[in-house]
């Protein structure tokens, strides 16, 4: 169906918008348009908006929400369209949902550590990193219960955590419906990002919640999904988020982050500083060597290697950028990816061949029955 006004998509999804003092430079919107031969990154086809929401009324903003909520429905899906607009909710919020939520089911399927066999597990035994404190693996399996959570239409909850990372962002004041393209705009596979989580659950929402809703990290957030949508170096955003929520659970499940997790006597706090981390490196290899689609599956692997083998020095470096030491000089951009070390950059990737541009989804489940075999 096309709206009698010819008017895109949802709401006032990639215009220009101005919220909390950050301005935006306008780039030209990116959606996804095929991510389906097993799981390949094949193309982004750039399209242009050139709408401006200074332009159009708030009644035509609001009529064209309700005809593209009818439009993106699915057959058979029944969403109850709520009341009045959806209110932001923050990360606390969100997570103290789960702590009393019923993960019962949830929890059933998850495997805390990686199993080891034979010499793996003597060496592991011996010389590997420190067991997780007793009274942290609680919080450990609350993580990964909510990475076996599933979105729920039906949970008021998932549908604020949507909502809130669309708006900011996008920037947009507007609710956008459940299922649209505009999903893919924000870097999803297709019009419903819950069929993206599989490898992470409600874990791999969370996550990208921590990255907009934290004001100290949202330029940085801004600054990177800006990225995904250059014209040569284009990226799915959201997907990329997933790969590196899956990255963290592993980099966990592994028990290479028990030692910071012991000092700091936390454990969601530091998957959420090692996820930013991680994106951090992300973004400074995407942008200062120049990678596109083409490299994803071999950027994504070079990141689990070194965020399994260098976590201390990730978070190290992200704490040294947080607090204002790092050696950069800020520009018209803000965010300088100049200015991230060749100690945390490690070698460059441009000097390695591609041999894989697969975005592998792996479930926490599957990661349960994965033994190590080293020598």
């Amino acid at each position: 169906m096309t709206p009698p006004w010819g008017m895109n998509r949802c709401s006032t999804d990639n215009c220009q918008h101005e919220e909390q003092n950050i301005s935006f430079a306008a780039f030209k919107s990116a959606h996804i348009s095929a991510l389906k031969q097993n799981g390949l990154l094949q193309s982004l086809s750039a399209t242009a908006n050139g709408c401006r929401e200074a332009d159009i009324s708030e009644a035509v903003l609001r009529a064209r929400e309700e005809w593209e909520t009818v439009e993106n429905i699915h057959p058979g899906e029944i969403v109850e369209k709520p009341l009045g607009p959806i209110p932001l909710i923050s990360f606390n919020e969100a997570l103290q949902f789960f702590q009393t939520a019923d993960l019962s089911n949830c929890r059933k399927k998850i495997q805390p550590t990686v199993r080891r066999r034979g010499l793996a597990a003597i060496t592991h035994f011996f010389f590997g990193p420190p067991r997780l404190h007793q009274q942290l693996q609680s919080e450990r399996d609350l993580a990964l219960a909510i990475a076996q959570c599933g979105l729920d239409n039906n949970e008021k909850v998932h549908m604020r955590i949507l909502q809130t990372i669309y708006k900011k962002l996008t920037g947009s004041r507007f609710d956008c419906a459940r299922y649209g393209a505009h999903w893919e705009d924000l870097g999803f596979q297709g019009m419903d990002p819950g069929t993206d989580l599989r490898g992470t659950g409600l874990l791999g929402l969370m996550q990208t919640l921590y990255f907009v809703m934290d004001s100290r990290i949202l330029p940085i957030a801004r600054e990177i999904f800006k990225l995904s949508h250059h014209e040569v170096q284009n990226f799915p955003f959201c997907v990329m988020s997933v790969n590196i929520t899956r990255i963290v659970i592993q980099v966990l499940r592994e028990e290479r982050l028990s030692r910071e997790c012991n000092r700091r006597q936390q454990v969601i706090a530091v998957l959420n500083d090692l996820y930013v981390a991680v994106f951090l490196r992300l973004f400074s290899i995407w942008k200062t060597q120049q990678k596109t689609i083409s490299d994803s599956g071999f950027v994504l692997k070079e990141l689990e290697a070194f965020a399994k083998r260098n976590p201390k020095q990730l978070l190290r470096h992200l704490e040294t950028h947080m607090n204002g030491k790092a050696a950069s000089v800020a520009g018209d951009n803000g965010f300088q990816t100049q200015a991230i070390s060749s100690e945390v950059l490690g070698p460059s990737l441009n000097s390695i061949p591609v041999n894989s541009m697969e975005l592998n989804f792996t479930g926490v489940c599957d990661l349960a029955a994965k033994t190590e075999q080293e020598s």
